[in-house]
């Protein structure tokens, strides 16, 4: 392995572009879209594993269509500058038009608090609806249509592009990081064969994790965090006041590693955060997780990284350390909750109520491992009804699809087919409280378990890390 050399950026000069994705206990935040920073050596071997062939990643059965954008998300694709000019030059919106998105998203985002032990019930459906109706009072529907769209291919693709023709459950055959959301694991592929796994946290409802491809080509040690000047910043620190790593203030923890617009795996968390609701669009872990996970993911780049050195960068907190990877590793960012898994069939909570727990996407997903639905017989066929219906609840437990029989998989139309609760949950997300929704109310998980399967499907988790 080729050692790296370290760029040591001194505080003074060490510059960050934050948006909305950082909050003042467990945010994340985006890459600058310009660095400040002294430069860095950057290696440039080729990719990890070149001569392998790439596996390409799950075929999601949400549309682009059904894809949340919340205010929330669009307050963050304000950050990059690009976005202004699209919408300039692709949407023809007016500069007051853009002004006014800029305010409905940033207030959205100001208004938002996660206090401890809060009752919100809010939803990514209601958040949803409700930047559907304030966009759409600002650009006209067309326009909001031609909006929505921009974001979600933004928002979904990440910084490389999805790769065709992949399967439910896929399992990769290169070197690779996966993090499903709906199961808040994040797995470490090397070679097509799975090394670890580790428990995470995910964002909000209202901050969902995006999906797509991504690449880690850096860890940052020893982030400093500096409070923008929002309303959600008050009381503890003060906006443009720098937080030193390893403050308690410090959302950031001691490890932040940048995987794209808009999103981060970082460390921070407490361990009773890991799965369920943590962060603002970021794969969230404890300090130790995340040190733990440097490791590993330089191993798996090539890359020559020692306990030790770990240990040092945490003794010098006031030096922020950029460590350049000898090769990017692709992380793929999953939105799976019909999952088969090394024999047994797991259905999770549609945490982001996306309309993925219907009859159409279970079938499709017993296909892709040989399994016909029919041949079931009638007892683990209506075990599965029972399971796909128990699992198709948002963060709240409201309903989300109406008929998980009949409904289309990862349908829009489906995804909020459920007038009555939209409604009422809309309403609530225009209350007073201001809450993000922390936790996921009753179960997260059904297994069942069908001897047709057996020896079948995704690999169970490999040294298992859960942050305890």
């Amino acid at each position: 392995m080729k050692k790296m050399k370290f760029t040591y950026v001194k505080p003074a000069v060490f510059s960050i572009a934050f948006f909305i994705f950082t909050s003042l206990l467990t945010g994340c935040e985006t890459q600058p879209v310009t660095n400040t920073s002294s430069p860095v050596n950057v290696n440039t071997s080729p990719a990890v594993n070149a001569n392998v062939a790439i596996a390409p990643p799950s075929s999601n059965p949400t549309n682009a269509a059904s894809l949340p954008v919340t205010l929330p998300v669009l307050d963050a694709m304000f950050y990059d500058e690009s976005f202004n000019d699209e919408l300039k030059l692709k949407l023809q919106l007016s500069d007051e038009q853009i002004e006014r998105l800029k305010s409905v998203s940033r207030e959205a985002v100001g208004n938002l608090g996660e206090d401890e032990g809060d009752n919100y019930s809010g939803s990514t459906r209601a958040a949803t609806k409700r930047a559907e109706e304030q966009i759409r009072g600002i650009v006209g529907d067309e326009k909001a249509n031609q909006l929505f769209e921009l974001v979600r291919n933004r928002w979904s693709s990440g910084e490389m592009e999805m790769a065709a023709g992949g399967k439910p459950n896929a399992i990769p055959t290169d070197t690779r990081i996966v993090v499903n959301a709906p199961a808040y694991r994040m797995d470490v592929f090397q070679d097509g064969k799975l090394m670890k796994t580790y428990k995470v946290g995910i964002g909000y409802p209202e901050f969902p994790l995006p999906t797509g491809i991504r690449k880690a080509d850096t860890i940052i040690f020893n982030p400093t965090w500096t409070p923008p000047d929002e309303p959600w910043v008050k009381g503890k620190v003060k906006p443009g006041q720098k937080v030193e790593a390893g403050s308690k203030l410090n959302p950031l923890g001691p490890i932040k590693i940048p995987i794209g617009l808009p999103s981060l795996i970082h460390g921070g968390k407490n361990p009773a955060r890991l799965g369920t609701f943590a962060s603002h669009g970021c794969v969230g872990l404890t300090n130790k997780q995340v040190q733990d996970f440097s490791l590993v993911l330089s191993q798996i780049s090539g890359t020559e990284l020692k306990p030790e050195d770990i240990q040092n960068y945490e003794k010098q907190k006031t030096e922020t350390k950029n460590f350049k990877l000898n090769a990017p590793v692709q992380v793929e960012l999953r939105y799976e909750t019909i999952v088969v898994e090394d024999g047994k069939l797991i259905i999770y909570r549609d945490v982001y109520e996306r309309g993925t727990n219907t009859l159409e996407n279970l079938r499709r997903v017993l296909d892709a491992q040989g399994v016909a639905y029919d041949s079931l017989n009638p007892n683990e066929r209506q075990a599965l009804i029972a399971a796909l219906n128990d699992m198709n609840k948002d963060a709240q437990g409201n309903q989300i699809v109406e008929n998980v029989e009949t409904a289309a998989a990862g349908s829009p139309v489906a995804a909020n087919s459920n007038p009555a609760n939209s409604d009422s949950q809309a309403n609530n997300s225009n209350s007073n409280s201001g809450k993000v929704t922390r936790d996921v109310k009753g179960k997260k998980e059904a297994i069942i378990q069908l001897a047709q399967l057996r020896g079948k499907g995704y690999p169970a988790p490999v040294a298992l890390n859960t942050g305890a």
